[in-house]
């Protein structure tokens, strides 16, 4: 019974997000089939609901396999340079190619993130950290050191309001046509439901990796290819949402051990649950207008990552 408490706040949350905005939405209009009520519903409510669920349903799923990939638990996209090269590859794709669509936008900014990820995967393969602190830290440096060349480019090319737009995830432009490519990443959460045994399996190193049957690189190159597509589409679609990787991977791994494989979907669901909870205070804190996400999902994932790691220094000692 308590495998349905999850799936049943986020079917809650959702139906609470449709009722939500700035425009008042009735059932009793609905009911009617009031033709503004309608469109209302489908061309904004619905499309932005869903791509909440997709986009915490994603982001925590990525985040959770690239801290398996580094065997590092503060290790995110946001951490580990992913972000900051998919926001270079964005960039360079309107310089080269300003008339661009969707779906080249995001292939430009998937090759980047791929190879911005792996390079990072690489750093750390050739310095040996004796604290698991430095890993994130790594991460970070190297993610500003590309996020510089991003903002210098911006102001070069007089992009730079671009640039500061990308930062302030926000779903208050959801709308039906402007959304469905984050169903791309649909595909990749079930990749990662397949393949979450072997992520757990080489997080455990190489050589225990090869003993147990799981081939290492290969494992490690779908886990980079879920992780840049994922940040990939988050990133073209609504823009940077901090700490959904970081905060919900550690939250469930505190309940459900460190077995990825029993803890994807529960993940998965609780990612979703955080992004319809920050999207609703959100839009609610200063009706009728809205925070963008980002700043919400910045205070409350901070609240959440300190009490984390509070809580798991007391059970240690």
């Amino acid at each position: 019974m308590h495998r349905l408490i999850l799936p049943g706040l986020v079917l809650a949350f959702s139906f609470l997000s449709l009722m939500i905005g700035a425009i008042p939405f009735s059932f009793g209009a609905l009911s009617a089939l009031d033709e503004q009520t309608l469109h209302l519903l489908i061309h904004s409510r619905f499309p932005r609901t869903l791509s909440l669920l997709v986009s915490g349903m994603s982001l925590a799923s990525a985040g959770a396999i690239m801290q398996l990939m580094t065997a590092n638990r503060f290790v995110t996209p946001t951490t580990g340079s992913t972000t900051e090269w998919a926001k270079l590859g964005l960039l360079i794709t309107l310089l080269w190619v300003p008339q661009a669509s969707v779906l080249t936008k995001t292939l430009f900014t998937l090759l980047f993130a791929f190879g911005g990820t792996l390079s990072f995967l690489l750093i750390l393969r050739n310095i040996k950290l004796k604290e698991a602190a430095m890993v994130p830290l790594i991460g970070i440096i190297y993610g500003n050191i590309i996020s510089s060349v991003t903002t210098y480019l911006g102001y070069r090319h007089d992009l730079i309001q671009s640039v500061q737009s990308w930062v302030q995830g926000n779903f208050a432009l959801v709308l039906k046509g402007r959304y469905e490519v984050l169903f791309l990443s649909i595909p990749c959460l079930v990749l990662a439901v397949v393949y979450a045994n072997r992520f757990t399996v080489i997080s455990m190193g190489r050589d225990i990796s090869h003993s147990l049957g799981v081939r290492y690189a290969t494992t490690l190159q779908v886990g980079l290819v879920i992780v840049s597509v994922i940040s990939s589409l988050v990133l073209v679609t609504v823009g940077v949402i901090p700490f959904v990787g970081l905060v919900i991977p550690n939250i469930v791994s505190l309940f459900k051990g460190d077995n990825l494989e029993k803890n994807i979907l529960a993940i998965a669901f609780s990612g979703g649950l955080f992004l319809l909870i920050c999207d609703i205070i959100s839009r609610v804190v200063i009706h009728p207008f809205e925070i963008p996400i980002s700043v919400t999902a910045s205070i409350i994932g901070c609240i959440l990552f300190i009490t984390f790691l509070i809580y798991r220094r007391h059970h240690a000692a």
